[in-house]
């Protein structure tokens, strides 16, 4: 015969099933959270934050990028502070931040070449040895012999000219291009002749009046100083050179064919197109005395007579049958 349960051992059996069940629902979450914190635990890392005082501090994080670490922790990097490693970059492997006073980095800028301009930085080098004349500038020297005088008056005793070297280099080229220069030898083919200023008491005399032979011509002495300044401008290398000038204004004022210039040399000299008076405004520069004194010596002997050519025209080059006076060409021309 079947046995009967009683109606109190019904709720026993029906009860074991459901703890069964719950306890595999603890177990679950149990290990689910187990899951959750281990995952959790895998992104959150150390990281060590060195600012610009000095102080270190670590901080736990899960993100990877400088500048989220940097802001989610409160810290303000200032406009004279470096960030290591750069603020838009990911942490390096040792995890560490490092902030430093200092101006702020510059990326390095990409320069991109051509393959036309990489083979043009190869094209080979050419040397060439050249030897050339340069001018050896002259000097000036000033001589003070006005003894101690207020009044004094600078007055050319010799002219300046510049001398010449003969230098030879050895020149690099690249590309059509000077890179390098340097100078093997040089060699001295005329000195320079020093200029001489001489410092003289300034002789304060009344309108003197000079007076050629026969008393053809009369000057004062303002008049003889442009005279003087004009024919230095025109060539003051020499006595000759500077007599050769006043000799062509004179012979000028004699000849009836330019006497419509004038009948002296003074009005010669101021003709149109003729002498420098007209032409330019250096001569200024050598009136009060600045010439030489050999050309005011050659202005008064042609004043009173003396030449030294019979020609009534000059250049600064060479013609058909010119004669050479001095640093000029001279010749006959009618007009």
């Amino acid at each position: 015969m079947r046995k009967r349960l009683s109606k109190q051992e019904k709720p026993e059996r029906s009860m074991l099933p459901l703890r069964r069940i719950l306890v595999i629902l603890i177990i679950f979450f149990l290990i689910a959270g187990m899951i959750g914190v281990m995952a959790s635990n895998e992104r959150l890392m150390s990281v060590k934050i060195v600012l610009s005082s000095g102080y270190e501090m670590n901080v736990m994080t899960t993100n990877k990028k400088v500048s989220d670490i940097l802001a989610e922790n409160h810290i303000i990097v200032l406009e004279d502070e470096n960030v290591t490693p750069d603020a838009d970059s990911e942490l390096s492997d040792n995890k560490t931040i490092v902030i430093e006073k200092g101006i702020a980095k510059q990326k390095a800028e990409e320069i991109f070449f051509s393959s036309e301009e990489i083979l043009q930085s190869y094209t080979s080098i050419v040397e060439k040895i050249i030897t050339v004349q340069e001018e050896i500038p002259y000097e000036t020297i000033t001589k003070d012999v006005s003894n101690g005088s207020s009044t004094t008056q600078n007055r050319v005793t010799q002219i300046g000219v510049n001398g010449i070297r003969e230098v030879t280099y050895r020149i690099k080229y690249q590309n059509g291009e000077e890179i390098e220069k340097t100078e093997i030898s040089s060699t001295i083919i005329k000195e320079p002749v020093n200029k001489i200023v001489e410092v003289r008491t300034r002789a304060v005399t009344s309108r003197s009046v000079t007076y050629v032979s026969e008393g053809r011509w009369s000057y004062s002495s303002e008049e003889l100083d442009l005279l003087c300044a004009i024919t230095a401008q025109e060539c003051s290398s020499s006595y000759e050179g500077a007599l050769a000038v006043i000799t062509t204004a004179c012979n000028r004022a004699q000849s009836s064919t330019w006497s419509k210039n004038g009948t002296d040399p003074l009005s010669q000299y101021k003709a149109p197109h003729q002498f420098c008076y007209s032409i330019d405004s250096y001569w200024v520069k050598r009136l009060n005395g600045n010439y030489a004194d050999y050309v005011k010596q050659a202005v008064e002997d042609a004043l009173n007579g003396k030449r030294n050519h019979n020609y009534l025209s000059f250049r600064g080059y060479q013609t058909s049958g010119s004669v050479k006076i001095g640093g000029n060409w001279y010749f006959n021309a009618m007009n």
